[in-house]
């Protein structure tokens, strides 16, 4: 009878524990989720820098369209009026907030270079070794799960041996112990017990080394691979953590980088501020508006206790009282109406000047000089280079003709002649204003050889106190002086109509007036003529010449002798005249 292992050694080798992977506690699902917060995290980082660096650029926009649009214009008034002191630190205020802008554009530059375009090429890069990483991971799962099935098909065919041969044992048993059984089929038996049991056997020593394969994948899964994938991504989410940190102290950076910059810009503005001089602004408004008049003289006491008779015509004074008009008529308009048709003038002036004050004409010649000299060096660079490019092409004909330069030089030549006898008319003229201008220390002077009144109080009218614009027009600012209330009359149909107003002296015009507006009178230099009203202020007299002419003339233009007694002046300055 040949004996066989007994079935409880197989027995313990089919009751071996199940063995069960332990998925999921590599913690790669939650690694893989956390990473992808971090990578976003990083690009909500990058949105936020780059919409900063969008707000640096429309701020450093508004500002430098703020600056340009209080900038002077060029050739225009308003660039005249930047050389006072406070207007010219304006200036320089708008250039340092121009400089101030580009601090902020500077900061928009940096941050989108060193932070914005940095952090984007390393988020791509990050995703990328990221990816690498978790591919690597997935990798390792999927061989160890492979060893893990291999283990348990090993596992599952080593039980099936094995109940194999325990059924080939019992059966050969069975087969042993009946005595009907033959020979023959108890062999048989027996082989096949033997058969399934070595099967067994083999089945046994394959689990064994599939067992001891798995151990050490599995070990070196867990103690070598994976520790070294969850090593490298720790390192990556540190590298990611550092460098969002070194991008906030980057952005810090940038804008402290600039700090001493826009200081400086700050300085600038200050020290403009500082620059502004009150005493040298005014002193140019001086100079600016200066007109050359002397101080008038004192107002002589009018005594009107004494009745006073008015030099009249006879016409004129049979008209209003043949009329039963006992009163001139001083409703309705008055001599402030004469500012429209006098403002008619302004802009179109005489090419002399000769409608501003002495010291607004010289300055205005002057500047025309200046001009006009400036014009003909530019006229004589143009010639110089002309000539010496001729002499070039009559050296080297083959570079140009230089009989094709011939009519721009002759050109030329006519308008520099044109500009000297331009500038010899104004020499002329500015010759003649700073003759006639009066010195500081020197006294309003009388007309020799003709009448003087008794008790005079020469005033020259052309001193009135008042100021001009630039441009040569008088203000409407009311003098402070002691005016003759005597009301205007206006230049219509009814002038003839009221009482004419009697002399209060007599004039010399010192200059030659074409009085083209309404309501103004023509006067030749040095003509002897009546004063019927003063300069209240806007810088014209009304004059008389005879009993039928009379209009204003600009104060300016003529030396006024006031007297109280002019009564008395009508027949001698008109024999004089005659």
């Amino acid at each position: 009878m040949v004996s066989l292992p007994h079935r409880s050694v197989l027995h313990g080798a089919v009751s071996a524990p199940c063995l069960c992977y332990p998925k999921g506690k590599d913690q790669f699902d939650n690694l893989e989720k956390h990473t992808q917060w971090g990578i976003d995290v990083l690009e909500k980082y990058i949105k936020f820098v780059k919409e900063r660096t969008e707000i640096e650029l429309s701020y450093a926009k508004q500002l430098r369209n703020l600056s340009k649009k209080y900038q002077p214009k060029k050739n225009s008034k308003e660039e005249e009026e930047y050389r006072y002191t406070s207007t010219r630190a304006f200036l320089a205020t708008l250039n340092e907030m121009n400089d101030y802008a580009g601090q902020h554009e500077v900061i928009s530059e940096n941050m989108t270079s060193l932070i914005t375009g940095e952090l984007t090429r390393y988020v791509q890069e990050l995703k990328q070794e990221r990816k690498s990483h978790f591919h690597d991971g997935r990798k390792a799962q999927q061989h160890i799960e492979t060893c893990w099935k291999q283990l348990e098909a090993s596992k599952r065919r080593f039980e099936r041996d094995c109940k194999e041969a325990d059924r080939a044992q019992q059966y050969f048993e069975k087969m042993d112990a009946d005595i009907n059984v033959t020979k023959a089929d108890v062999e048989k038996a027996r082989q096949q017990a033997q058969l399934r049991h070595q099967m067994a056997e083999d089945s046994k020593a394959e689990y064994s080394s599939t067992l001891q394969k798995f151990n050490s994948e599995q070990h070196e899964h867990y103690y070598t691979h994976i520790p070294n994938i969850f090593q490298k991504i720790q390192e990556m989410e540190e590298r990611r953590i550092v460098r969002i940190g070194e991008s906030m102290k980057t952005f810090a950076e940038v804008d402290r980088q600039v700090i001493p910059i826009i200081g400086k810009c700050l300085d600038e503005i200050t020290k403009a501020a500082e620059s502004v001089d009150h005493k040298n602004d005014s002193q140019m408004v001086i100079e600016a508006f200066k007109s050359g008049f002397e101080p008038p003289g004192d107002i002589e006491f009018e005594d009107f206790t004494q009745p006073m008779k008015r030099t009249v015509s006879e016409s004129s004074l049979s008209n209003s009282r043949g009329d039963g008009k006992s009163e001139p008529k001083f409703g309705g308009k008055s001599k402030g109406k004469l500012w429209p048709f006098i403002k008619k003038n302004k802009g179109a002036g005489p090419e002399d000047f000769s409608n501003l004050p002495p010291e607004q004409r010289r300055k205005k010649l002057q500047q025309k000089v200046d001009e006009l000299n400036r014009d003909i060096q530019k006229e004589l660079d143009q010639r110089d280079a002309l000539t010496k490019m001729k002499d070039v092409y009559i050296k080297n004909p083959q570079m140009g003709d230089a009989a094709s330069v011939d009519h721009r030089l002759s050109e030329l030549a006519q308008n520099i002649e044109k500009l000297r006898l331009e500038v010899q008319k104004f020499e002329g003229w500015l010759a003649e204003v700073e003759g006639r201008l009066p010195s500081r220390n020197e006294q309003p002077r009388r007309q020799s050889g003709m009448y003087e009144p008794q008790n005079p109080s020469a005033v020259n009218s052309c001193a009135q106190d008042r100021e001009s614009s630039p441009d040569g027009s008088y203000t409407e600012e009311q003098s402070q002086e002691t005016e003759m209330k005597v009301p205007a009359t206006d230049f219509d149909d009814e002038f003839d109509d009221e009482e004419p107003l009697p002399t209060i002296g007599t004039c010399k015009a010192l200059y030659t007036f074409e009085g083209q507006n309404e309501g103004t009178i023509s006067v030749a230099e040095g003509e002897m003529l009546y004063v019927i009203e003063e300069d209240k202020g806007d810088g014209w007299t009304r004059i008389r010449r005879n009993e039928d002419e009379e209009g204003y003339v600009p104060t300016s233009y003529v030396e006024v002798y006031l007297d109280k007694n002019a009564k008395d002046v009508y027949k001698p300055l008109q024999k004089i005249s005659e």
